[in-house]
Order: C-alpha cells, then structure tokens, then sequence
C-alpha cells in the first residue's frame, strides 16, 4: 500500500510580521492656566517594519507630540505604544530621533559628534571612528569630517544629525520637521537624500512634517491629522514606484494624491475655522 506524501509545493502561510510601531488609542492632555489641553485625542495607529510614513497636520495638531511618545521623551496620557512588541517608557537606543534643530555640540567636531552616541554604548575610540566614518561617507561630508558645526551651512548641519542618529544602529529612526528651517532647493537636496539613504539603512521612519508635498515624496503611506486636539482624519496609500525623488512631483498620480490630501485639510481647517469663530 502506497502512502500519501504531501506536496512538497505546498504554500506555507508566513506569519504575519508584528508592526514595528503600534500606537493604540493614545491621548495626550497637558495642564495650562485655563485647565486641561487635549493635545492628542485617542490615535491608532501601527508602522510595518521598514514602512516610512509621514505625519501632517496644521501647527498645534500634536503630531510632534506623538513623535515624542513614541521616542519616550512624552508621557501618555491614556493608550499604549509599543515599539518592536515592548512598552516605550524612556528613550532607547534602537529608536533614533532627528529634531528641526540639528542640537550638534558646538565643541566636538563632525566625526566627534556623530561619534558620541557609539562612545556612549561602550564602544572603544577606534569602533566608534569607523562606524562615524562610515556614516560621514554616506551623508557625504568626507571632506569636513574633522569640521567644527559653526563651519556648516545648515543642510550640512542636518546631514550630520542624521548620521549621528543612525550612529547607534536604530531600527525605527523617528524625524521631527528635519528640513523644516531649510530653503527650498536644499530642502529638496535633503529629500532625495534621505531618499537615498532610507534604501541603504532598511530602518523604520516616521516622519513629521506640514508639508503635503514633502510627505508625498518621501512616503510609503501619510497620515493626516486633525486641527487640536489631534485625531487621525485619513490615512493615504502612496503607491508611488520607488527609487523615488523629488521630481515625482510632476506625475500625474503625484497631483492626484496631493489633491487628495489637500482635500482633506482644507475640509479640516475650514472646520476648525468656523467653530473657532462660533466660539
């Protein structure tokens, strides 16, 4: 009697990959002379391992203030977040966080500065030069390595926070408007640089940001929130090809997303508008 044999070919079912990021009904409130503030407002919402999604809203929406939840620099009010399955209390050295600010210290140079975290993990001198090095090689500032930051122009300046923030090797790299003080077109430099780099490193990003174009560009998926306090109004697939730069702009699937969103905020802001005004 022949047995049965099950086909080798069979599809086995991967498991499903546990999100990177889960934010789950957070709430944010804040004491001021007038009471208690709403900043964020129940917000869910989980990022893929390697997704890169954007965050925008109008100033004051609280979507800095759930980037700083997520990195353990805020407290919540209400909710959980989980970073990689484990609770988020304090900062950590797997998430990373670029500010719109660079924040270098003004006394180390570029190669010290981005240095300094890998020295802070226990690295000897010589581990943490190579890991700087490297990272000065792929933001390419070989040439001011040993450059002081008052020597920088700011796209410069910015381009050695972010390799500092990678210098510990983060799996989830969290950016709060990092060219938002930028001009344009150095704005777009940094773009299709980051760009560039998000295919090397393979992190996990969210990206805070006020505008739709920059969010568009550089995102898998945009989040769109709502004038204070902050809810999540829509999220927007950008289904966009990649390698992607900043020239996507001129597609039509770029203008029909961008509409999309604008759609959305405009319908927000008149909202928010008018019940400021009944007030």
């Amino acid at each position: 009697m022949k047995l049965a044999l099950a086909s080798s070919s069979a599809s086995v079912e991967e498991a499903p990959k546990q999100p990177a990021i889960q934010v789950s009904n957070l709430s944010i409130v804040f004491d001021t002379n007038r009471g208690q503030n709403i900043a964020v407002d129940r917000v869910s919402f989980d990022v893929a391992p390697g997704e890169f999604v954007c965050i925008v809203g109008p100033s004051g929406c609280g979507k800095s203030t759930v980037l700083n939840t997520i990195a353990g620099l805020e407290v919540p009010f209400e909710g959980d977040i989980l970073v990689e399955g484990a609770p988020v209390y304090s900062p950590r050295p797997e998430v990373g966080m670029v500010f719109q600010q660079p924040h270098l210290f003004p006394w180390k140079s570029v190669r010290k500065n981005i240095a300094h975290g890998p020295r802070m993990l226990g690295k000897s001198r010589a581990e943490a030069k190579a890991i700087a090095d490297n990272l000065i090689a792929m933001v390419g500032l070989t040439r001011f390595a040993d450059a002081y930051p008052n020597t920088l122009s700011g796209g410069m300046q910015q381009r050695v926070a972010i390799a500092r923030a990678l210098a510990n090797q983060p799996r989830v790299l969290l950016m709060d408007e990092p060219f938002g003080a930028l001009d344009a077109q150095t704005r777009a430099v940094m773009q299709d640089n980051l760009l560039a780099l998000r295919d090397r490193i393979k992190a996990t990003i969210v990206f805070v940001t006020h505008d739709i174009d920059e969010a568009i560009v550089l995102a898998d998926r945009v989040l769109i929130m709502s004038a204070g306090p902050g809810r999540i109004l829509r999220e927007v697939a950008v289904k966009l090809p990649r390698p992607r730069s900043s020239s996507v702009m001129l597609e039509p699937a770029y203008l029909a997303l961008k509409k999309d969103c604008l759609d959305v905020i405009r319908a927000e802001g008149l909202r928010a508008f008018n019940q400021s005004d009944a007030s």
